[in-house]
């Protein structure tokens, strides 16, 4: 279940009052101008994800490309195989600046707007999605018995690090819908699950005429836990071996508090 902020709903008001920046910038050649319907993303115990939506104006007709990226780290993938008739850990690749989120949209199919050499330098789309190396590769071998090269070894594990954050719906698979209203005027939205992750997120806007670039705006974007959740998460990060000895005394006086309950029965 997606919770649609009310900000989200009030898109059109926006639109209108944001309307007049947009003219007066987008009179500029070659300008894009965008914002959101809110910089923050509040996550609470109920939290079950949540939508933004994104509106903004050009100066003349192009395609759009609106690209969101969560917060980079090293990501390991294992490869499971099994050994003696147990499925063990026998080899892995880490990649380094990995976004927790990802998300694309466009007003039309993303190899239709631009080279592929564009796209990859901008990493538009998952297929251009490039991820540093913080590991060596490991040595691999085919079924024939062939051995597979470093770049292939690579792609396999990259292919299997994308998987495994489309399963968890931080990757979205496919490319999102950007709608013109009109020429000039556009929006799209941006749907966040549950599991997305903490963090200082970029919401990155392309203007893109003849299969260049000519535009490009960044705007800031906030998942923050709040309340109580938040405070224990803090606390637990902050001061581990109190947040552990804590947690052992509440499970013991949990325990001894039933054990009472039951004898009086």
């Amino acid at each position: 279940m997606v919770r649609i902020g009310a900000a989200s709903l009030a898109v059109p008001v926006l639109l209108a009052s944001f309307l007049a920046l947009c003219g007066q910038r987008a009179a500029l050649a070659d300008e894009v101008v965008a914002d959101l319907s809110e910089h923050l993303i509040a996550i609470t115990t109920g939290f079950t994800g949540t939508e933004v939506t994104l509106f903004g104006a050009v100066d003349a007709p192009g395609d759009v490309a609106v690209v969101v990226r969560g917060p980079s780290e090293a990501t390991t993938v294992r490869l499971k195989e099994r050994v003696a008739g147990i499925w063990i850990n026998t080899r892995s690749l880490t990649f380094e600046q990995v976004p927790g989120f990802y998300s694309v949209a466009v007003n039309r199919p993303v190899d239709d707007i631009a080279p592929a050499t564009v796209l990859a330098r901008h990493a538009i789309g998952l297929e251009h999605l490039i991820f540093g190396l913080a590991s060596e590769v490991p040595p691999m071998v085919t079924e024939d018995g062939r051995t597979m090269s470093e770049d292939e070894t690579e792609a396999l594990f990259r292919a299997a690090l994308i998987r495994n954050m489309q399963a968890r719906e931080l990757y979205v698979p496919e490319e999102q819908t950007v709608s013109f209203l009109g020429d000039t005027l556009f929006r799209a939205r941006v749907v966040f699950p549950s599991s997305v992750p903490t963090g200082q997120y970029t919401v990155s806007v392309y203007l893109i005429r003849g299969g260049e670039i000519v535009s490009a705006q960044t705007t800031p974007l906030v998942v923050s836990k709040i309340g109580f959740g938040a405070a224990v998460f803090d606390f637990a990060n902050r001061f581990p071996p109190l947040y552990g000895l804590a947690a052992i005394a509440i499970a013991v006086f949990a325990g001894w508090l039933a054990s009472v309950a039951f004898r009086r029965r």
